[in-house]
């Protein structure tokens, strides 16, 4: 089996907009995608940097949320989770185009689980 690869991190920030631009003014990163809500997704080339858009009516505080995984299979990996105890990953509720399946590990921390990688489809290579 390929080694999962972990592939991206998730902030929670207050300005998706301005935070985004820090990191391409200065670590020179590339915005690749902008979510109605505000959301901002950046990548240095292989490791993908998602900007979420805090909402005031959320109790979703800013900071870390997530990181996610690149699988070779997703239905493969699940199982090997169930297997040890974790609560089997559910699939991403909406048009998800980043991550199909979140999961939690034994600490409740929450990951995603993605065959296709996190960059929109026309950009993997």
């Amino acid at each position: 089996m390929t080694r999962p690869r972990l592939r991206h991190l998730a902030l929670v920030v207050q300005d998706a907009a301005a935070t985004a631009a820090f990191y391409r003014e200065t670590l020179g990163m590339e915005q690749f995608h902008a979510d109605p809500d505000g959301s901002r997704f950046l990548t240095d080339g292989y490791i993908n940097l998602a900007l979420i858009q805090q909402r005031l009516d959320s109790d979703v505080p800013a900071g870390f949320n997530h990181f996610g995984f690149e699988v070779a299979d997703v239905e493969d990996t699940m199982d090997l989770m169930t297997a040890r105890g974790a609560p089997r990953p559910e699939r991403r509720s909406g048009n998800r185009p980043f991550a199909e399946y979140r999961a939690t590990d034994p600490e409740g921390n929450w990951f995603d689980l993605s065959e296709h990688g996190f960059l929109p489809p026309e950009r993997e290579s």
